[in-house]
């Protein structure tokens, strides 16, 4: 079974508002570059997710191998981005988690699919793993600082009959 690839906004996103494990019970494992792990112990510190990827034995670290690809991502994107692309298109993944506008469009313009957190709350409601996803888009919004509009919580929410 081939896994997601994911970059750093999903996980950090998801653990701020404690729902990181929703991400192991919808795809049951997840694949990160290693720039994505450095991301997540930038600046010394421990970023919201660090603990739950280091402790999540169900998340593989790789690297990218593809390096001018990554070079050329660069040109565009962060590394966390560069990087999860890259791998992405040498792993071919199911999609790729990711947020950023920029990244998700550079991701569909090589033929990978991406799902980003809102995404992950509409898919995790349906089976029931959350009751309902405004209260989660709001928290976000509120705790996490992820810039949502309030057109795409109005959208998210009507997706889910909420």
């Amino acid at each position: 079974m081939t896994v997601p690839v994911s970059n750093t906004s999903p996980l950090t996103n998801l653990a701020a508002i404690g729902q990181f494990d929703l991400l192991r019970q919808l795809y049951g494992g997840l694949l990160i570059p290693e720039v994505v792990w450095a991301e997540l112990n930038a600046g010394g510190r421990a970023w919201p997710g660090r603990d739950e990827v280091a402790a999540a034995d169900w998340i593989r670290r790789r690297a990218a191998v593809n390096r001018p690809l990554v070079l050329a991502l660069r040109e565009r994107l962060d590394p966390g981005e560069a990087e999860t692309i890259a791998l992405a298109v040498e792993c071919s993944p199911p999609f790729v988690l990711m947020d950023e506008q920029e990244g998700r469009r550079t991701a569909q313009r090589l033929g990978l699919k991406t799902v980003g957190v809102v995404g992950v709350l509409i898919e995790a409601k349906a089976p029931g793993l959350i009751a309902e996803v405004g209260p989660l888009l709001e928290r976000l919004r509120q705790e996490a600082g992820f810039y949502l509009s309030d057109r795409v919580i109005h959208e998210a929410r009507a997706f889910c009959d909420e």
